[in-house]
């Protein structure tokens, strides 16, 4: 008699106590695969001191494989879920696809970025939920402060020094706390030319720092962040944000060139796809986290509505200190639904909640005791060091050698800003060019904080684009303004918009005066399939090529490509996705990263069109065979760009960045 098979969906903090748990139980009496996008469960608590430059990356990055060896790990992410047929489809990491058969089914895909309609923050705000995000913040605040240092214009100076977060909830709090001390540090070593000093502003609607805590730890966190210079502004947040600043809710305009959004996060989408009964965008479940009426379906974590035993009529909020605990009830559930063990119900006891502000500073409550200064500090290590499932000693040792060296303040560039869109679902993969499209939803949150964040106030959490019952249509009520409408983004082509090619004033064709270089030209861009460029097409990642080994050949025009009236990828700018979480074109301009991609081929990194889900890479659709442009000869050249046009400014790597509103980025957006 084959062993029964056992698929958990997510390995954050209740998949991974699931599968670890399950694994014990079990002791080789049933199959357990975990599908995961990622190699690692992200201990998400000390994200914070990775963006500080404090801890290194794979300090709180433990090892799937190296620490569940009986666990079977699958790459992918969860795309359809056929509860009849007891199966899982999932796309890999490199296109590929595949099915999961199963005899239970634990779905722990954890949670994803809160969005909010307001105008620009999708296209300049950064969030904080995974590694590529944590990686990129602090390549970018380092870039900020040795920008500002050398400039000799003061307002330059003042808004690339000044950073700004939203959500003054445990990650805001943590983040703007750890942020200040980084950049203080950095001025002490290079002083600033202006003698101006980093800011740091932290925003939230609600009436004071950490309204989750007691009254008594959220004074103490704000009496620190204002002790390190934090401008701490409640009840106030972000009415608009722009390349050049944000605009605030109480009128005022605060020059940045950095916005983190920390407000909060929402349940994964995946189960909204499963037709089964939802209470604000988390699936159902009975105290013993099994779905009613499906005695092969259990759900943990912050997908779950888990009835909380201990006030009824509530449900359990969606914090780590419960998915951790919900992980292991599931699992023994689990277990007993095979034979093996009884089944118990889920009920919790409130152990308290810790905030690390930096340093010596901390404020926690353990078993309700409220704690602050250099013993919260040292309760907040020590409760990390306990939780966290490896890599204890190496995070040890990095706290001791920060404590007697300097940090490093050093740019890596791994991360483009384009890779960490605000928009993703998945923020624990970072998207890169030329990975190929993944239709449908995936999963695997990377782990949740201890004092966790609630979704948003909107019943269901924030739904997804294009989906039924998702967020609503670009131009529709509620949702994002579409181009060519008040506070949208300008078509190209319309006054304030991108030139539209072709046009008058619009962009040269290449090859032509003044238009961008010709492909393999020097300065040009490298053609498609040489070394920094785009994959030639008909290779793995890339378009079909046109009948012209290497790259792309120019349509009737010598070494120039005509522009294009349709974006890469087979569908008009604007046009929906085939994928039922596409966003279409992410609302972010896209930070140069070496040579950029040709206009009207295939398209900048950041425009391609994505799968949504917890993991996703890039998506990007792979056109059809044949010409999707027109093979006419280019038009005559437009006029000259405007002559206050701004210069480019200085950025890792060459070439000016093209923005969505048609001039170019200064720095880093």
């Amino acid at each position: 008699m084959s062993r029964p098979r056992i698929v958990i969906v997510g390995a954050g903090f209740a998949g991974y106590r699931t599968a670890r748990t399950l694994s014990r139980l079990t002791r080789h009496q049933a199959d357990i695969t975990l599908l995961n996008p990622t190699d690692y469960f992200l201990y998400l608590p000390l994200l914070p001191q990775v963006a500080a430059g404090i801890l290194e990356p794979r300090r709180v990055s433990v090892s799937l494989s190296g620490t569940l060896p009986h666990v079977r790990l699958v790459l992918g992410e969860a795309d359809g879920i056929d509860l009849d047929g007891h199966t899982v489809h999932y796309t890999g990491p490199e296109g590929e696809e595949g099915t999961l058969p199963f005899d239970r089914l634990v779905l722990a895909a954890g949670s994803v970025n809160k969005l909010l309609p307001i105008p620009g923050v999708a296209e300049h705000a950064h969030g904080f939920r995974g590694l590529p995000e944590a990686l990129y913040l602090r390549d970018h605040v380092t870039r900020q402060v040795e920008l500002a240092a050398a400039a000799d214009d003061r307002a330059e100076c003042a808004a690339r020094c000044t950073f700004v977060v939203v959500g003054a909830g445990y990650t805001g709090t943590e983040v703007a706390a750890h942020g200040a001390m980084y950049t203080d540090a950095q001025v002490r070593k290079h002083p600033m030319r202006t003698g101006m000093r980093p800011r740091w502003m932290l925003l939230d609607v609600a009436p004071r720092v950490m309204p989750e805590m007691d009254e008594r730890l959220s004074r103490t966190a704000e009496r620190v962040l204002r002790q390190r210079g934090v401008d701490v502004r409640m009840g106030t947040s972000v009415k608009e944000a722009t390349h050049d600043g944000v605009v605030l809710t109480d009128g005022s305009t605060v020059d940045t060139r950095t916005l983190v959004w920390c407000v909060g996060v929402r349940p994964d989408p995946l189960v909204e796809s499963l037709g089964l009964p939802m209470e604000r965008g988390r699936l159902l479940v009975d105290p013993h986290l099994q779905v009613p009426g499906r005695p092969e379906l259990f759900a943990c974590g912050d997908v779950a509505a888990v009835p909380d035993l201990n006030q009824p009529g509530q449900y359990t909020p969606m914090t780590a200190q419960h998915a951790w605990r919900h992980g292991k009830v599931c699992a023994q559930n689990v277990a007993a639904s095979l034979g093996i063990g009884e089944r118990r119900a889920y009920r919790h006891r409130d152990m308290g909640f810790v905030v690390d502000l930096g340093g010596a500073k901390a404020a926690a409550n353990p078993l309700g005791l409220p704690m602050s200064g250099p013993a919260a500090g040292a309760v907040t290590r020590g409760y990390h060091l306990a939780a966290m499932p490896g890599n204890r000693v190496r995070v040890a040792a990095d706290w001791l050698l920060d404590a007697v060296l300097p940090r490093q303040a050093v740019q890596l560039g791994l991360v483009r800003s384009w890779s960490v869109p605000l928009e993703s679902s998945s923020p624990e993969v970072a998207r890169v060019p030329g990975s190929p499209k993944r239709p449908g939803k995936a999963t695997g949150s990377a782990g949740q904080r201890p004092d966790g964040e609630e979704a948003g106030t909107h019943p269901g959490g924030e739904p997804t684009r294009n989906h039924p019952g998702g967020e609503p249509a670009k131009g529709q009520p509620g949702g994002e303004p579409a181009k060519n409408e008040p506070s949208g983004e300008p078509a190209k082509g319309q006054p304030g918009g991108e030139p539209a090619k072709e046009q008058p004033g619009g962009e040269p064709a290449k090859g032509q005066p003044s238009g961008e270089p010709a492909k393999n030209e020097p300065s040009g861009e490298p053609a498609k399939g040489q070394p920094g460029g785009e994959p030639a097409k008909e290779q793995p990642g890339g378009e079909p090529a046109k009948n012209q080994p290497g790259g792309e050949p120019a349509k009737d025009q010598p070494g120039g490509e005509p522009a294009g009236s349709r974006s890469h990828g087979g569908r008009a700018k604007g046009g929906q996705s085939g994928s039922p979480r596409a966003s279409g074109k992410p609302r972010r301009a896209v930070e140069a990263a070496g040579p950029r991609p040709a206009r009207g081929g295939s398209g900048k990194p950041g425009k391609a069109s994505r799968a949504s889900g917890a993991g996703s890479a890039g998506k990007r659709p792979t056109a059809p065979s044949g010409p999707s442009r027109s093979a006419g000869p280019p038009t005559d050249p437009g006029p000259e760009p405007p002559a206050n046009q701004p210069p480019p400014g200085p950025d890792i790597a060459p070439g000016p960045v093209k923005r969505t509103d048609g001039r170019a980025a200064e720095g880093d957006s």
